[in-house]
């Protein structure tokens, strides 16, 4: 497993679950303590968590900088962009959420006739020049680090319109398809806006399978539609089809668009 993956996995197992061992870490891993210390040592002089004695704890109060989340696994999501970007029909109304994959599917959307509604403040920015596409952003709290806005008003907004289609983002996708996010404040945004939707797409690249979190989202019903670069865990993949979900998995050779 190369070293960039474990980083991501020991810090949304922080994230999920708190306080975690070495030995922990490595069995959950299947690799070495030693190269978990390593991992840890690289990670607590980054100032992504906090080294104790046997294992780590969590930085209080961090949260992922939304730059330093979009240059993870950039190609696998512009990929799923690309492809999310080909379901969209113009004179449709599409609600995109908060997360960088869904930043991504915005760039896409230049100079298509489109209705935007979203919380995000990059897809906001993204789009607030283009005169082909009529922009709704929905008002709340902001939420700096990820430039979302949350909150009552958020969720009071959503009530008020409709949308086409809805472009989700997660944390991960647990093997028996619930939808996950590691941001408590974040789920109740997202389940106003599945209710809200007449079609609901997740997007999550292969690294939300199997996934984690301490809040779930939803389940595979609520689904109608997964894009993905190939998910690495097949039983995940399988239940989504058991619950009627499309999966499209975005051929390889596409992540060099």
């Amino acid at each position: 497993m190369l070293s960039e993956r474990r980083y991501q996995l020991i810090l949304r197992e922080l994230r999920a679950n708190g306080p975690v061992t070495a030995v922990a870490l490595a069995e959950a891993l299947g690799v070495s303590t030693a190269t978990i210390r390593r991992d840890l040592l690289h990670l607590d002089g980054q100032g992504l968590l906090t080294r104790v004695y046997g294992g780590a704890t969590p930085v209080a109060g961090h949260d992922d900088p939304f730059v330093e989340v979009a240059s993870v696994r950039a190609s696998e999501k512009d990929a799923i962009a690309v492809r999310a970007a080909e379901l969209i029909h113009d004179g449709e109304t599409v609600l995109l959420d908060i997360g960088t994959t869904a930043h991504r599917l915005a760039c896409r959307l230049h100079g298509r006739s489109l209705t935007v509604i979203t919380s995000s403040m990059a897809v906001f920015e993204e789009l607030a020049d283009d005169d082909g596409i009529q922009l709704l952003l929905l008002g709340g709290m902001l939420r700096r680090e990820y430039r979302s806005l949350i909150g009552f008003l958020t969720e009071d907004n959503l009530r008020q319109v409709h949308a086409d289609r809805l472009f989700l983002g997660t944390s991960g996708v647990r093997p028996d398809g619930r939808v996950m996010d590691t941001t408590v404040v974040e789920v109740p945004v997202k389940r106003a806006m599945i209710a809200v939707s007449d079609e609901v797409i997740l997007l999550a690249d292969s690294a939300k399978f199997p996934g984690r979190g301490m809040a779930s989202v939803c389940g595979p019903d609520e689904l109608d539609i997964v894009v993905t670069d190939a998910p690495a865990d097949e039983r995940t993949a399988a239940r989504l089809r058991e619950a009627g979900v499309t999966v499209i998995e975005v051929p390889l050779a596409r992540q060099d668009q």
